[in-house]
């Protein structure tokens, strides 16, 4: 097994690397747009031939929801082109996919969890992008695996556990978007669980933690987790908070698929953020 890891200096591919390192040293290349960009056919499939790729996870992504508004061909050509060119790069050698999506395919307008067989209603240029990107892949390789997930934070680069760690005044945070915050180790951890295991069951799959919470309460828990007090924490209604780019009002999602399909262990998202603001607060940045 040769193992590619594109997005390797994000979030997840940070994690990645950690959990993958581990368990299999040697066996596996990390990229990032410096080292080989997607968008470049050619250079996609050089690597992929060169190398003897078999396995692919694809953590790159355009995720500037608002900036995609404004910049629709470049969230565009990370988000379906480079898709597609992974997908065309596995294909020509038959290696295996694993892609990260998110659920921003839907519209936010459930009234219980997502399940991957859920109609899709992207309402963002940063949703349809991804939408069109899982379309993309799944015709040039329709076994791949595609992992939609939301609310993604780490250790790693920026993201909204270490923007609220950071604030230096009170801050008002969103009440009324519902979701679930994901702890990137854990989603590797899945992941590293489904390429170790010997079976591949193609298809869609949803990721984050357990639990359910709003912005604001997720927001609370990480100054309470933290011993963060200095700074009060109001709860306000999205519309006090208008954005470029509309987002989805719930975004909870059903995970029973890739628990039962890969016996993956999820903890529930106050456990994993415990964990990692103890990573946090000992350097690991």
């Amino acid at each position: 097994m040769k193992i590619l890891v594109t997005g390797a200096n994000g979030q997840l591919g940070m994690e990645m690397k950690n959990v993958l390192e581990t368990n299999f040293p040697g066996n596996t290349l990390y990229t990032d747009k410096e080292e080989l960009d997607l968008t470049d056919r050619d250079a996609v499939c050089r690597y992929v031939l060169r190398n003897d790729i078999s396995h692919i996870v694809n953590c790159a992504a355009y995720t500037a929801v608002d900036r995609a508004e404004e910049e629709k061909a470049e969230s565009a050509a990370v988000n379906v082109d480079a898709v597609k060119n992974l997908g065309i790069a596995a294909d020509a050698v038959g290696a295996k996919i694993i892609h990260i999506s998110t659920d921003y395919v839907f519209d936010g307008r459930n009234y219980r969890p997502y399940k991957e067989s859920d109609k899709v209603n992207p309402i963002s240029q940063y949703g349809n992008t991804k939408r069109a990107g899982e379309t993309a892949l799944i015709a040039y390789i329709p076994n791949s695996i595609i992992i939609r997930t939301g609310w993604l934070y780490s250790p790693y680069g920026h993201n909204f556990v270490k923007t609220v760690l950071s604030a230096k005044k009170p801050l008002k945070v969103v009440c009324d978007q519902i979701g679930t915050p994901t702890y990137a180790r854990d989603l590797a951890n899945a992941i590293y669980r489904i390429l170790r295991s010997s079976q591949w069951v193609e298809g869609l799959y949803n990721f984050s933690n357990e639990g359910v919470c709003s912005w604001y309460d997720f927001a609370k828990a990480i100054c309470r987790i933290a011993g963060n007090t200095e700074y009060p924490i109001s709860p306000i209604p999205t519309e006090d908070y208008p954005t470029v780019a509309s987002r989805p009002y719930y975004s909870v999602l059903d995970k029973n698929k890739i628990k039962l399909t890969y016996d993956v262990v999820i903890p529930h998202w106050e456990e994993s953020l415990t964990e990692c603001i103890e990573r946090i607060k000992s350097g690991e940045e």
